[in-house]
């Protein structure tokens, strides 16, 4: 359990540097285990959710080793192909290893992942994916039984562009004799970080990025390394931090393209933003206003993972803001939270209307999952006195030393492990 205590009304100034993106390495490490190779990752992110991804590939057989920001993994040794409930519980993104132990070994087994319980995020679209590819799956006691005496490849057209199906399908594709074609592919750029390292890789993938995916030969290499994108979510955090407190803050080592619908948002909420051609600076020195309606979608879309913390920095903002969330149906968890420390907040159904108010109080609050608990922060550095939040885990699993680098832009912000 961690206690963090924020007392706000501190304006943010200063810069920093943006880690690598959460949602590109857990795929991109799962990746790693396809051929029997040395992996180098540069600018890899310190997470929970990357320990954990670490336990599963030791589990695995694999030889893993960090140092600072880069993780290096050896994969020639794997001598499992099951990944127990303890493991994949850790978190949800753990069904990514599906497709990689399948195109391994031929055979996986894995238990129904657990992470933030945002409603309901079936893998059907995965499982029908790798049926396509050949693969026979049963599920029993809890349990996903895969196996395959060759994958082949196959024309596949997603029901939904889903992140996670595309991955599995284009790490698990890499194995499969023939070309595989993934149509309605999710565009997202973690998408087109994992195609780069698959290529890196030795695999023929092209078109990451569009709505058309083929991957159609697979030439293992020996080794490869590769540097994982900049955290978009993580920066668009930290902007909401930055517009919610005030002051001028600068973030380096970001890709400004992959977050611009969030920085829109925020320049039509008043705050000035300038783009560099790896930088972003804000600067809010005025009131906040309410700004155009925020309809989540897939990528290009607004981001999903953005909206509740663009709907704290909302909180103060004259007139009302209205957030209608497309992709998780309890996306909203963290409202009842936003509310005790003083927000008005109307829901209905995938819609949320926020009425700013003059003032926003200190309370003790929960987080309720990762970006809730984020939200939570960045509405307490808007906030009178002390907030306390009362945290589970959820934010360390996608946030690194959160805490620190809000501290070194002039936040009153410490965190206790209890």
């Amino acid at each position: 359990m961690s206690i963090w205590r924020i007392r706000g009304e501190l304006p943010l100034e200063g810069s920093l540097r943006i880690h690598g993106a959460k949602n590109s390495v857990l795929p991109i490490m799962a990746a790693a285990i396809i051929a029997g190779c040395e992996t180098r990752l540069q600018n890899c992110p310190d997470l929970s959710d990357v320990d954990a991804s670490i336990n599963i590939l030791r589990h695995l057989g694999c030889e893993v080793s960090r140092e600072r920001d880069v993780v290096n993994i050896g994969s020639d040794g794997i001598t499992n192909c099951h990944i127990p409930h303890e493991l994949m519980r850790e978190m949800r993104s753990s069904v990514i290893f599906l497709g990689a132990i399948l195109a391994r070994c031929g055979e996986a087994v894995l238990s129904t992942p657990g992470g933030c319980e945002l409603g309901p995020r079936p893998i059907d679209l995965h499982l029908a994916g790798l049926r396509a590819l050949g693969a026979e799956i049963t599920e029993h006691g809890g349990n996903i039984l895969c196996r395959v005496g060759k994958l082949r490849g196959a024309r596949i057209n997603l029901a939904v562009p889903s992140v996670g199906a595309t991955e599995n399908v284009m790490i698990a594709a890499c194995a499969a004799q023939g070309e595989t074609t993934i149509t309605n592919a999710a565009q997202e750029p973690e998408i087109v970080d994992l195609g780069g390292y698959l290529r890196a890789l030795g695999a023929e993938v092209a078109g990451d990025g569009t709505s058309t995916i083929t991957v159609s030969g697979f030439r293992p290499k020996k080794s490869v390394e590769h540097r994982v994108m900049p955290d978009r979510i993580v920066a668009s955090t930290m902007l909401s931090a930055a517009a919610s407190a005030g002051g001028m803050v600068e973030l380096r080592g970001v890709m400004p393209e992959t977050f611009e619908t969030v920085t829109t948002a925020l320049q039509e909420m008043g705050c000035d933003v300038s783009r560099g051609a790896d930088s972003v600076t804000l600067r809010r020195y005025k009131p906040l206003r309410a700004g155009k309606p925020i309809s989540t979608k897939p990528y290009p879309g607004f981001p999903t993972d953005a909206q509740p913390t663009l709907m704290a920095a909302a909180l103060k903002a004259d007139g009302t803001s209205v957030f209608v969330e497309n992709i998780f149906e309890n996306r909203f968890r963290h409202v009842g939270e936003l509310r005790r420390l003083g927000a008005d907040i109307r829901t209905e159904l995938r819609v949320a209307m926020v009425t700013g108010v003059p003032h926003l109080h200190a309370v003790p609050v929960s987080a309720t999952d990762l970006r809730g608990g984020a939200a939570l922060v960045v509405a307490a550095l808007a906030a009178e006195g002390e907030t306390v939040i009362h945290d589970t885990g959820h934010i360390d699993r996608g946030y690194e030393s959160l805490d620190r680098r809000l501290r070194e832009l002039g936040a009153d912000i410490t965190k206790e492990e209890t």
